[in-house]
Formats: C-alpha cells, sequence, structure tokens
C-alpha cells in the first residue's frame, strides 16, 4: 500500500508534526568529525550547516548523549553547557537561513574505546565487542568487549537520552532523532546476534525491541511526540550488529513498529536499500508516522530516484547524504536538474574546511563559466 497521496512533488512543502518543511529533501545523518577536542561544535560547523538550510530538513551529525557514547574522535556532543551553546550557534545559522533541522541523538555503545571516550568502558546490552579495530587518538586498537548494561543500569542510560533531547531543544533545535541504526546502542539491542540477554530486554523479537521504545517513548513525553523522530535500518548488517533471519528481523521491526506507533511521532527515518520492499512498507504502515526513507549508505542517492519514491507514494520525504555534502544547494540544483559537485570521499573525515565547507554553489559554479 502507498501513501493516500501518489502525486505529491519532491518540492513541496511539508508538516512533520510540528516541524515544517520547505521541501522533501532530507539531509541526511553524516558523521564528519569536525567537533573540537571537547565535542564542541566550530564555526566550521556552523557555515557548514548553513549552507545546507535549503534542505525541507536536515538531520545533524550523530551526537552523543553523554561521554560514555562517543564512538569517533571529532563527534559533537549535546552534554555540556559549551556544547549546547555551540549548537545553539548552529540551530540560529540554520533558521536565518530558512531552514529546518533537528539532532540526532546517537550513543555509540559499544562502538567506541576508552582512548575516545575518556571513560573507564563501553556498554552494550551484552558483553560482546564489536568486530575488528577502531581509531583512536593514539592509533588503531581491538573494539573493547562491552560491559553489559544491568536492569538498574538501563533507565540511566534511557534518561541519558532524554536530557540529551532537552539540551537540543534548549540549544534551539526544531527536534531530535533517537539513532536506532547502523550498529549502535539503539541497533545493538535489537539484533539477536549482539543483545544475547535472557531477561526483558533479550531474547523474543517484543524483548529485543523494548529499548528502542522505552528510549522514544522517554525522549518524546520530555520534548513532544510532535518534534521526535527515530532512525531504524533494517537487516543493514552493520558494525556485527548481525539480522540475518528475515523472519526473525520482521517480527523483531514489527513488535518496535507496534511499541512506536501509539506515541504518534514526528517521523521515522528508514535506511534500507529497497525502500519499496513490503518489509520496509510494512514497517512505514504499522508505524503510521510521516515517513522518510534513504536507500543509500555507500550508493547516493540520485534525483531521479528521490523524485520516483516520493511522486509514487513510497515515502513522504527522501534523505540523501553524498549528494549533500558534495551539494549544499541540491534542492536548487535537483530542481533545476542541474550537474552536479562530485564528492572527494577522501576528505568526508578530518578536522579542516577542506571538503567540508569548499563545494561551490551551482550560482558560483555559474558565475565561472
Amino acid at each position: 500500500m502507498r501513501s493516500l497521496r501518489p502525486c505529491v512533488s519532491l518540492f513541496e512543502p511539508a508538516a512533520f508534526g510540528a516541524l515544517s518543511l520547505s521541501n522533501r529533501v532530507v539531509m541526511a545523518p553524516l558523521t564528519r568529525t569536525r567537533a573540537d577536542d571537547e565535542g564542541v561544535p566550530t564555526e566550521m560547523m556552523v557555515e557548514y550547516y548553513r549552507q545546507r538550510a535549503g534542505q525541507g530538513l536536515i538531520i545533524t551529525e550523530g551526537t552523543w548523549p553523554v561521554a560514555e557514547g562517543k564512538s569517533y574522535s571529532g563527534q559533537p556532543g549535546i552534554e555540556t553547557a559549551a556544547q549546547i551553546e555551540g549548537w545553539r550557534r548552529i540551530a540560529d545559522a540554520v533558521h536565518e537561513a530558512g531552514g529546518t533541522i533537528v539532532m540526532q541523538l546517537m550513543h555509540g555503545g559499544r562502538v567506541s574505546h576508552p582512548e575516545i571516550s575518556g571513560q573507564p568502558r563501553v556498554v552494550g546490552p551484552s558483553a560482546l565487542a564489536a568486530p575488528g579495530e577502531t581509531h583512536t587518538p593514539v592509533g588503531k586498537a581491538e573494539m573493547p568487549v562491552a560491559h553489559a548494561l544491568t536492569l538498574d543500569e538501563i533507565p540511566e542510560v534511557v534518561e541519558q537520552f532524554v536530557q540529551a533531547a532537552r539540551n537540543a531543544i534548549a540549544a534551539g533545535l526544531d527536534g531530535v532523532e533517537v539513532h536506532g541504526a547502523n550498529g549502535y546502542l539503539v541497533h545493538e539491542f535489537l539484533s539477536p546476534v549482539s543483545n544475547v540477554r535472557d531477561d526483558r530486554y533479550g531474547g523474543s523479537p517484543e524483548n529485543r525491541a523494548r529499548f528502542a521504545i522505552e528510549v522514544t517513548r522517554a525522549v518524546a513525553d520530555a520534548v513532544g511526540a510532535d518534534r521526535t523522530g527515530i532512525r531504524l535500518s533494517p537487516q543493514h548488517n552493520i558494525q556485527g550488529v548481525l539480522e540475518e533471519d528475515d523472519a526473525d528481523a520482521l517480527a523483531t521491526y514489527l513488535a518496535a513498529a507496534a511499541g512506536l506507533a501509539p506515541l504518534d511521532l514526528a517521523f521515522v527515518d528508514i535506511l534500507h536499500a529497497a525502500p519499496t520492499s513490503e518489509t520496509v512498507q510494512r514497517i512505514r504502515r504499522e508505524i503510521g508516522a510521516p515517513f522518510i526513507v534513504n536507500s543509500g549508505f555507500a550508493v547516493p542517492t540520485s534525483r531521479g530516484e528521490a523524485h520516483d519514491l516520493v511522486s509514487e507514494g513510497w515515502a513522504d520525504a527522501v534523505a540523501a547524504g553524498r549528494p549533500v555534502i558534495a551539494n549544499p544547494d541540491l534542492v536548487e540544483r535537483w530542481r533545476q536538474d542541474a550537474e552536479l559537485n562530485e564528492p572527494r570521499p577522501a576528505l568526508f573525515y578530518g578536522r579542516t574546511a577542506e571538503g567540508y565547507t569548499d563545494y561551490p554553489s551551482l550560482e558560483a559554479v555559474r558565475a565561472e563559466a
């Protein structure tokens, strides 16, 4: 079943809960590692987000609620007064440019290292390490075995998400997105491979979905469901968070959808290679919230695909990553079907403005022609 409005244009405005979108192109959450050593957003970040305010909605890079949830050097936080003030400068710049911006709240869970977070442990649903190595300030290191969160500690982590959401709203952002995807903490609870608990948070699909529901409900209660969304990535199979059993994965995400549906969220954001698949569309129907899809992780979303997904009713909006990195004015370029700048993947992560704020606008390109 598709949308009840199959003729909506990609460039039409939309209302997702309390969020006003000038069009249906969404800037996907994109880790760029340009915060300072204290996790405070920099002036470079202010300019980066300001440049991209023409997207109907900006979802920020994953932002840690507490230092224990920090996954990468250069990743911003939303815990301290200085971080809140840094995000306020970003929110003000985006709003002055006419944009709407929500913060992705990302607790990295076991995807971290004490050399990155400055904390003595990493946490997860179970005492398991993420596979492989990570880059720390002192070089590559094996991923550490996570501390399995106890039943007493889980509500404390939920409260960390809640306080982060309150901080984001206090900083002037328009809403928040719970990061339940890509192998980080909330996603780790969903998978039977990363979550081998035998209590009320593990075992059955309903139990593994419980943490995602509790976090999202608590955040929605704190800042308003009409300002709250969640990102999910069913069967993305990344960072050791595997969901390879089709029936189990569907049961898990339908259990999550059943718990999320009564919240009346502002949006749900799905990362999946096949957004028109029955799995994705069934999750959409069960949750019943405005629906954003993102079909690519390493594969860029094209103008034609985005247009078809919205105009044919498969989604209410489409999130794009790499095209927005390379084209701050992507919406205008897509509107005119103009040529795009090519992204420079070697500069996706870094600490300088190169490959970050130096992509030319369409106007600048034409002026030089």
